[in-house]
C-alpha cells in the first residue's frame, strides 16, 4: 500500500477519513465494519445494490457518479473503441462497471480502462467479477465529491500497479491533465488535443471537442450587499 496505517493508529473516524484521502462520510460504507471488507462486499453491492465502492485498507468507498461524469466517460470509450477497432483490436476497453483487484487487495474502479490483449490471460475478457489485474491506461472523470489528496493517493497507486498512462479528466475546469509517472504531467485545455502516446499510437481527440455537450457552468451568483442602516430619529 501507499500509505496503509495498522489499525492501533487508526483511532477515530478522522483518523480513516484523512487516510483514504479526506474524502466525506457520506462515502465510506460502515458494514462490513471498515477494514474487515473483501472483494466479495464490492461484488455484492455492485449486483444487490447497483452501487460501485472501491475497496481501500479493507474499507468501501463509494464511487461518485453523476451524468457530466458519466457521459464523458461514454464518450471517451467510445473514441478509444473506434480507435481500437481501427488498430486492430490490441487491447481491453472496460467502462465504469469493470471494477480490478491490484496490490494487496485494493481494488479501484477506473471510469474507462485500456489493458492490451498480451497481458490478459488467454487474450479473453476475464470471467472474474474482479480480475486481479492492473490496466495500461486509467482514465478518472474528476466530481465534486473527490479530494485532491483522494485523487493522489489513487494516482500512486495506480503507477504502482504498473498502469503506464493515467489520464484525469476534470469537467469543471474541461481539462484534462496526462500523467505518465506520479510526477510527470501535462496539463490540457481547450486549444490542446489529447493524444495516446506510445501506448495508443495515433489516437487524438481535440480537448475542447471532449467537453463540447457540456452546459456552460452557471454563473457565480453576486453577493446580496447589505443594506445601509437606518440613521437613528432625533428625539425631540
Amino acid at each position: 500500500m501507499v500509505s496503509a496505517r495498522t489499525g492501533e493508529e487508526i483511532e477515530s473516524l478522522g483518523d480513516l477519513l484523512a487516510e483514504l484521502g479526506g474524502v466525506s462520510p457520506d462515502r465510506v460504507r460502515l458494514r462490513p465494519a471498515p477494514g474487515t471488507a473483501t472483494v466479495k462486499d464490492v461484488v455484492r453491492l455492485l449486483h444487490k445494490h447497483k452501487r460501485k465502492f472501491e475497496l481501500v485498507d479493507g474499507t468501501l468507498v463509494e464511487k461518485p457518479l453523476g451524468a457530466k461524469e458519466s457521459f464523458l466517460a461514454i464518450e471517451l470509450g467510445f473514441l478509444l473503441k473506434e480507435w481500437n477497432r481501427a488498430n486492430g483490436n490490441v487491447g481491453m476497453i472496460l467502462g465504469a462497471d469493470g471494477p480490478m483487484t491490484f496490490m494487496g487487495g485494493l481494488v479501484r474502479i477506473p471510469d474507462v480502462s485500456f489493458t492490451l490483449w498480451s497481458r490478459v490471460p488467454g487474450r479473453t475478457v476475464p470471467a472474474e467479477a474482479v480480475p486481479d489485474l492492473a490496466p495500461d491506461l486509467a482514465v478518472e472523470v474528476l466530481s465534486a465529491s473527490n479530494t485532491p489528496a483522494e485523487m493522489e493517493r489513487k494516482l500512486k497507486e495506480y503507477f504502482l500497479s504498473e498502469v503506464q498512462l493515467v489520464w484525469f479528466i476534470d469537467p469543471k475546469q474541461r481539462t484534462v491533465t496526462v500523467y505518465t509517472s506520479p510526477d510527470d504531467a501535462t496539463a490540457l485545455t481547450a486549444k490542446d488535443t489529447l493524444t495516446g502516446g506510445d501506448l495508443l499510437p495515433g489516437f487524438a481527440v481535440k480537448v475542447a471537442d471532449l467537453f463540447a455537450q457540456l452546459p456552460a457552468d452557471a454563473p457565480t451568483p453576486k453577493a446580496a450587499k447589505p443594506k445601509p442602516a437606518k440613521k437613528p430619529k432625533k428625539r425631540k
